[in-house]
């Protein structure tokens, strides 16, 4: 994780939302730091892996579920929404998945002691982990509704919005191979669906760098699951006291 150009964390969407005085209570503790694309954040099952949580200020980060004969399957990505980190709320001291960086980028990390200090019951941090929790769950459940019920046009349609979203920006690096893993897959169904999207106009894949071309035909492909999860996430955080 190496040292990178200071990041703005206003940028990460729960952290803007702490009140001023819990902030300055957790800003003491915060290092930045910057991820590249495949490096492990916290290993799935590993003991003591949790030792800091992170909260994500650009780039996309998956969570992943590692079976025993080696193969992994995506379970849900993150960016400047989230956090990662979550178990250490409920009271663990390792993550039952795997955290990997998928897009690089930057972000906070804070040790897992100065987090659970700063979760005072009833407080503006506690309330934002428990409603992110709710959000998470949701989430999760309609991941698997969406990988057993969408074709898989749909689901790398709605996949690529939420990488769209939390980059920031129209272009970035994903390799047909990382696409097909995440989404449990073989590689040339990948290759197959994004000639179509491309020669849709929806956007152009060369050599690992996909650019969007356009956002609200990509939209249109996609399944219902993008639209639910976006929309939960504001209606779950909109009456949450904002610094």
């Amino acid at each position: 994780m190496p040292v990178s150009a200071a990041p703005n964390p206003m940028r990460n969407r729960l952290l803007a939302r702490l009140s001023k005085s819990e902030y300055k209570a957790l800003i003491g503790s915060e290092k930045q730091f910057s991820l590249t694309a495949g490096e492990e954040i916290c290993p799935q099952d590993g003991p003591g892996s949790l030792p800091h949580v992170y909260f994500p200020i650009s780039g996309m980060i998956s969570l992943t579920v590692l079976m025993e004969d080696g193969n992994e399957v995506e379970a849900a990505t993150i960016g400047n929404e989230g956090m990662i980190g979550l178990p250490v709320a409920l009271g663990l001291d390792f993550s039952p998945i795997r955290a990997i960086t998928q897009i690089s980028g930057e972000g906070l990390r804070i040790s897992a002691r100065a987090f659970l200090k700063g979760m005072k019951p009833g407080g503006t941090l506690d309330g934002l982990v428990r409603r992110y929790t709710a959000y998470s769950l949701r989430y999760a459940n309609q991941t698997v509704a969406c990988n057993l019920l969408h074709s898989l046009t749909e689901r790398l349609c709605r996949w690529l919005l939420m990488s769209h979203d939390r980059v920031g920006k129209d272009e970035f690096f994903l390799t047909h191979e990382f696409l097909a893993e995440m989404l449990g897959v073989r590689r040339q169904a990948i290759t197959v669906i994004a000639g179509k999207l491309q020669a849709a106009g929806l956007l152009t894949y060369r050599r690992g760098v996909v650019r969007i071309l356009n956002r609200k035909g990509l939209e249109a492909a996609s399944c219902e699951c993008y639209g639910v999860t976006t929309t939960f996430y504001d209606r779950i955080m909109k009456n949450t006291p904002s610094g």
